[in-house]
């Protein structure tokens, strides 16, 4: 490998582990949100499955990828997942807020008590949907790079290598994001609307991947990895992230305190 093609390969992993970082960061919000209804104990062992599903299912993302680039299907159902996830806890969002202090108590208990297996499942789903954005978003970077060695599971090897590093590493960033998360989410209660709010963009990420795919056709090709449309997702990400951030008042703020 030549120096230049040695550089090409170091700055493009450098982005790559910048871009799962932040991909990594949207999952361990929603991993967070999902799972801090569940007593400390339980709470612990269901963001270690999530954890560990995310590892397992990026890793079977990127071993699929060539299939997972030909079958649009698979990002449309990751698409709707995220769309069902997001619109279904905003308008939980909505009711809980609407219930009385004795109401939220009573429900409190009651999920404390409850649904660790069906979180647990929840979760992994919603790890699948990332895993598929995850490794689509990694592919549309590294699969520009010069090709490097033989060919693994369809794709060139120097290629799987770059995608591979930075899949682990976005998932080792979730590790530490995950926790860090459960404690932010206590603190500042509105952040858990932009949560589900930014699940639901990442869904038009992938139904805009979706749209212009191939066997589908409806928009260009090319608008995905545009650097128009890259400008307008993260600007939108972070305009989501700001208006969570400095929307919540110091009186939900309390609300929350107290229920805790």
């Amino acid at each position: 490998m030549d120096t230049a093609v040695l550089l090409e390969y170091a700055w493009v992993l450098i982005v790559l582990i910048g871009l799962e970082g932040l991909l990594a960061a949207d999952n361990a919000v929603v991993l967070a949100v999902m799972v801090r209804h569940l007593d400390p104990v339980r709470r612990k062992k269901a963001l270690f499955y999530g954890l560990l599903g995310a590892f397992v299912f990026r890793v079977i993302a990127i071993l699929l990828l060539v299939w997972l680039v030909q079958w649009w299907w698979v990002q449309a159902l990751g698409a709707l997942y995220l769309f069902y996830v997001s619109i279904s806890h905003l308008i939980a969002i909505k009711k809980h807020k609407d219930k009385t202090a004795d109401d939220l108590i009573e429900e409190q208990k009651d999920k404390k008590q409850s649904g660790f297996w069906m979180t647990v499942f929840k979760v992994e789903l919603a790890d699948i949907a990332f895993a598929v954005d995850s490794i689509l978003a990694a592919a549309a970077i590294a699969l520009a790079l010069p090709a490097v060695g033989g060919d693994f599971f369809g794709v060139n090897a120097g290629q799987y290598t770059v995608m591979l590093v930075g899949g682990l590493v976005g998932v080792i960033i979730m590790r530490f994001f995950a926790n860090y998360f459960v404690e932010l989410l206590a603190k500042r209660p509105s952040l858990e609307v932009a949560a589900f709010v930014i699940v639901g963009w990442v869904g038009v990420k992938l139904t805009v991947l979706t749209l212009a795919h191939e066997a589908i056709g409806i928009i260009p090709a090319e608008f995905p990895h545009s650097t128009t449309w890259k400008i307008i997702f993260w600007a939108v990400m972070i305009i989501i992230v700001l208006l969570g951030w400095f929307g919540g008042s110091k009186k939900d703020s309390g609300k929350t305190a107290a229920k805790s």
